[in-house]
């Protein structure tokens, strides 16, 4: 009889499988832009629905027709620059220099960090007057950002803090930028525009500990292996020669909860605080309730549950992708509730 041959069960590419250390993603690479703002923002999770709108994909089979997406909508409250982050490179690569931070830090912020004592405006100065003097020590320049949950209909009061990459096409040009916005509250629309791409970091829906069948998609064992554990279980562990099991072979474990990128989601609309009666259903979304603030539309889904952080960055490699914005003519607001 003829060996059957197939490929291997489950991805590799996301080993080891297990939870994430924080629920708060943290980026390590940022895209690189001349003009000086943010480069990512960080909001909740809300849910889904459905918008029509004009195709205006090129090459589309719909193009210029009106279609059906499904969409993903964020809430965005502003967040609140508290430092500043200076790395020197190093030959263990990049290590921070200096921080400086707000000297009017949020009273929320005692819940996750020990807030300095406040200190005089001239330390402030003093600190940011150093950090230009040693401005060719500087490889990168960051800052500090903290999100204000409080705003929301999430049930949390503790603020997430996020180091966001900022543009710019020298080390001066970002550091006065930097210092522009020290402290100040930034908004979505002065990050991101109507069908820009960007890229969607959060941690997954956590599904706990699952069998190699959930977790891998292996076949389910059939005939005499089958009368052992239902037949859910890989055929064979490994050989005789390497004696162990090799990291390859899909075995049950934790599944979801873990920290995942999708590239490239187009935003279909950015809408204001006062427009929020144009995404709201009646009663609210499922396992959320109603958006107060500015919220992001992005078409398709996004990594995690409802009331989850993610944290949009500017697309890293947003090759061949055009950034027009769709006409939306109608936004479903029916109740979610049973869905």
């Amino acid at each position: 009889m003829a060996r059957h041959h197939h490929p291997r069960k489950g991805s590799l590419a996301f080993s080891p499988r297990k939870r994430a250390s924080r629920e708060t993603p943290g980026i390590k690479s940022w895209p690189a832009a001349d003009e000086p703002r943010l480069l990512g923002l960080a909001g909740y999770k809300v849910g889904m629905t459905h918008v029509l709108m004009l195709d205006n994909r090129k090459n589309s089979p719909t193009e210029g027709m009106e279609i059906s997406t499904p969409v993903t909508i964020l809430e965005i409250p502003p967040v609140v620059v508290m430092g500043i982050r200076a790395y020197r490179r190093t030959t263990n690569g990049l290590k921070a220099m200096m921080d400086i931070l707000e000297d009017d830090l949020d009273e929320d912020l005692e819940r996750k960090i020990t807030l300095p004592e406040k200190y005089d405006r001239k330390v402030k100065k003093a600190n940011l007057e150093k950090l230009k003097e040693n401005i060719d020590e500087i490889a990168e320049l960051r800052v500090l950002i903290h999100t204000k949950p409080k705003l929301t209909s999430v049930p949390k009061k503790k603020p997430e803090i996020i180091e966001c990459g900022i543009g710019g096409s020298t080390i001066e040009e970002k550091l006065d930028y930097a210092i522009e916005i020290f402290g100040k509250e930034i908004t979505a629309k002065e990050v991101f525009a109507d069908g820009e791409h960007v890229d969607s970091v959060a941690v997954t829906k956590g599904k706990g500990f699952q069998g190699p069948v959930k977790r891998w998609g292996i076949k389910i064992q059939y005939g005499k292996a089958a009368r052992s554990s239902k037949g859910r279980h890989v055929g064979s562990l490994g050989p005789w020669s390497p004696s162990r099991t090799m990291w390859t072979v899909p075995q049950a474990g934790q599944m979801g909860y873990h920290k995942r990128t999708e590239y490239n989601k187009k935003i279909l609309k950015i809408g204001e605080s006062s427009e929020v009666e144009d995404v709201n259903p009646k009663g609210g979304f499922v396992k959320y309730g109603l958006v107060k603030n500015d919220y992001i539309m992005i078409k398709g889904s996004i990594p995690g549950p409802s009331k989850r952080l993610v944290v949009l960055r500017k697309a890293i490699r947003p090759h061949g992708k055009q950034n027009d914005a769709p006409q939306i003519s109608y936004i479903s607001t029916a109740s979610k509730q049973g869905v």
